[in-house]
């Protein structure tokens, strides 16, 4: 199972290598803590048959026998208790003794003759007389058994030499050397069950981030990474921070393509309204070529209506420019103004082109405003002139002017029709008219565009029947009164 999901989600994904990691781990405690109490327990076993063959060794030596008094009490021993042994030696024991002359051969000993393990011991050890005087027993093999052997010269130069197997001590360490490695297997593979498991709980926020990522190339920018039901403190701080940053991907999709919408009706706005007056004067021109414009008063007519289209192009052109030069952000030139003296002015030009309207103005004494003052001129011009274009003559304006928290209010309110909700909302949208009317449409376009240039802003109060108010907001800056 561990491995078809290894294979399935591949070796080098954080899944494989967490599992691998963790499992490589356990491993390398594991052969640790074997090597540790494997050696440990050879250690502690060896110990104690070293001990007790290096107890019989100086027991023997300090008895100071010759191999012929050995050999008597021997004898002596077997009549008392009247045991004999059989022809073919002691029995098998974990012990063996052998005695050897100087020269290495097995002797006699006990009225024993030497057994074919005896001799084998002795034949394993190539100087008998080397190993009296070794602090330690030394390891060697007889019959392929492993023994530990000591030996203790005797006075007449005879050696006796006397060993214990180890066999039982090499096959007990097999055994838990097996055990040791089955258990290990097994834990390794339960840890690598439980480190999938639990890898695959904390790893599912990340796949629900995957999954997020892929719909959302797809084109769905509306998905979020969802919360899980235990997450930890880095994932949740990432699946955070990664839904604000798909949020404002989104955003920024959403207003890019709100812009390019805008950038397309744009240019077929400006397109549609170029068209009108060079059609028209190209009109003019074709009849002018044909010979259709006879009399005086017709070419009379034709010219002032080419000239009034071209200035009607130029017009628009000229604003075209203006909002292309605010959306660059200019540099304004900011100086001192009296914004107070600039409402007054548009109010008496307002007066002077529409007699017959009513038109109030609250901006008495001095205001002083740091701004542009061409493009606060611009702004009043257009609020006066959207006033004019689009209310009756005899409709009352005012024009209202106060400093407030740090900000400048400067608001045109008329009492004319008014805008519908739908018609509001568009009012800044370039080449808007509402009902159709008159007017180029980029007037309140550049009133707004210029406010930002101000760092100010533009609201709009309307309903059907109540009229307009325009309220431009603009920060003090460094004006006094």
């Amino acid at each position: 199972m561990i491995l078809r999901n290894c294979r399935a989600r591949g070796i080098h994904s954080l899944r494989g290598k967490l599992t691998l990691a963790n499992v490589a781990l356990l491993a390398l405690g594991i052969a640790v803590a074997t090597a540790v109490s494997l050696m440990g327990m050879r250690y502690y076993l060896l110990d104690q048959i070293d001990s007790e063959l290096i107890e019989t060794r100086d027991s023997l030596g300090s008895t100071r026998l010759t191999a012929r008094q050995i050999d008597s009490l021997g004898a002596l021993v077997l009549v008392r208790e009247g045991t004999f042994p059989e022809a073919q030696g002691p029995p098998n024991s974990d012990s063996l003794f052998v005695a050897v002359d100087a020269r290495g051969r097995a002797i006699t000993i006990g009225g024993f003759e030497p057994t074919s393990t005896q001799l084998a011991l002795a034949a394993a050890v190539d100087e008998p007389r080397s190993l009296t005087g070794d602090a330690d027993p030394r390891d060697v093999s007889v019959s392929g058994t492993p023994f530990r052997v000591v030996g203790v010269a005797l006075p007449d130069g005879t050696t006796i030499l006397m060993a214990t197997s180890t066999d039982a001590l090499h096959k007990g360490m097999a055994k838990a050397l097996k055990l040791d490695l089955t258990s290990g297997v097994l834990l390794l593979g339960l840890l690598a069950v439980l480190t999938m498991l639990s890898v695959s709980r904390r790893m599912r926020p990340l796949e629900d981030m995957v999954e997020t990522s892929s719909a959302i190339a797809e084109g769905d920018l509306t998905r979020r990474v969802p919360s899980s039901h235990h997450p930890t403190h880095e994932v949740e701080q990432l699946r955070l921070a990664l839904n604000s940053m798909l949020h404002q991907v989104e955003s920024a999709y959403r207003t890019r393509e709100r812009s390019a919408a805008q950038l397309r009706r744009f240019v077929a706005d400006a397109s549609h309204e170029l068209r009108t007056p060079l059609s028209a004067i190209r009109g003019y021109l074709q009849l002018y070529d044909k010979g259709m414009l006879s009399e005086p008063g017709e070419r009379k007519r034709a010219w002032d209506r080419m000239n009034g289209e071209a200035d009607r192009m130029a017009r628009l052109v000229d604003e075209l420019l203006m909002l292309a030069r605010l959306d660059q952000r200019p540099e304004l030139r900011f100086r001192n103004v009296d914004l107070s003296r600039l409402v007054r002015d548009a109010a008496e030009d307002l007066r002077a082109q529409q007699p017959g309207r009513p038109v109030s103005v609250g901006a008495e004494g001095a205001l002083l405003v740091h701004a542009d003052e061409s493009g606060l001129r611009q702004i009043l011009g257009n609020l006066v002139a959207n006033v004019r274009t689009h209310t009756p003559p005899g409709v009352p304006v005012a024009l209202g002017l106060e400093r407030e928290d740090g900000f400048v209010r400067l608001c045109v309110a008329d009492e004319g029709p008014g805008l519908d909700a739908e018609d509001a909302a568009r009012i800044f949208d370039r080449f808007f008219r509402a009902g159709g009317g008159a007017g180029s449409g980029l007037g309140m376009a550049i009133v707004q565009g210029l406010a930002s240039a101000h760092g100010g802003e533009v609201t709009v109060r309307t309903a059907p029947g109540e009229g307009l108010a325009v309220t431009v907001t603009l920060p003090a800056g460094s004006s006094g009164q």
